[in-house]
């Protein structure tokens, strides 16, 4: 009987450890797993301006705390669009990474809204050494001869665009390599009145590319160099032209006298001569 009751005591425990202890494992499973979403990711790196193929995309769980912001769910509405980004195999896409439906692929994707694509042709030194490369923001500067000023036959170096994209270098449009590239031409994004500048500006004088930072906004307004500022010419002939000029001395004018009249006159052994 003692038996009995012994054996029934430990079956007992054993239920009741077995319970407690799917009790704690469905309740920390409960808190462990969260909840998560699925969206669409890359399958493999993808560069910019390329079109997405169904085999290029698939949906992958995601955290639903970390989602990104416009994440996008349904693969098969992607396919056919153009990204305006790299991706990376395993990157979520949103819509901000892909250009607007209908666009067909290359650098027509790239170009923002209201902005055109225009290449002018550069060389080594022109093209900053080759690191001008796709995505980076440069300066243009225009060397020619100075017109409708007193010095008409002066070569005047002058910045006439600031702080412009470079959307590509020969036919590379890919923004990943940092390696600098010798290219002869160079496209960039600007503005319809900047296409018309920068148009005018390589057939007056020759351009050079001047490669600023990715966040420097600052304006670099100049008069632009010219060789008299550039020797210090410019200001020796200011400090000749605002220097006074010396008063000039008047020539002295001889006076003539009236004519005198002289006698001799003599004082016992001396003699002399007075004039009136």
């Amino acid at each position: 009987m003692k038996n009995r009751r012994a054996y029934l005591m430990m079956a007992l425990a054993i239920v009741l450890g077995l319970g407690a202890v799917a009790m704690a494992s469905r309740l920390l499973l409960r808190q462990a797993a969260p909840s998560g979403s699925r969206v669409v990711v890359a399958t493999g790196d993808a560069s910019l301006g390329q079109r997405i193929a169904p085999e290029m995309v698939k949906l992958s769980d995601w955290p639903a705390d970390s989602v990104p912001a416009g994440a996008l769910r349904d693969p098969l509405a992607l396919s056919g669009r153009v990204l305006k980004t790299s991706v990376l195999r395993g990157e979520p896409l949103t819509e901000a990474k892909l250009a607007p439906a209908g666009t067909l692929g290359g650098l027509s994707a790239l170009i923002t809204e209201g902005k055109r694509a225009i290449t002018v042709r550069v060389n080594d030194v022109i093209g900053v050494a080759g690191f001008a490369l796709p995505g980076n923001f440069v300066d243009i500067l225009v060397s020619t001869q100075a017109s409708g000023t007193q010095h008409s036959d002066e070569a005047i170096s002058k910045i006439v665009l600031e702080r412009i994209l470079v959307l590509a270098v020969a036919q590379e449009v890919s923004r990943d390599d940092t390696k600098p590239r010798v290219v002869n031409a160079v496209t960039l994004e600007v503005a319809p009145d900047q296409a018309e500048k920068l148009d005018l500006a390589r057939s007056v004088g020759s351009l050079s590319l001047v490669l600023r930072n990715q966040v420097d906004p600052q304006p670099g307004t100049t008069a632009g160099a010219t060789k008299s500022s550039l020797l210090g010419l410019a200001r020796t002939e200011a400090a000749s032209a605002a220097a006074p000029a010396a008063p000039r001395a008047a020539p002295k004018v001889a006076r003539s006298e009236p004519p005198r009249h002289c006698i001799g006159t003599i004082d016992g052994l001396h003699s002399g001569r007075q004039c009136l």
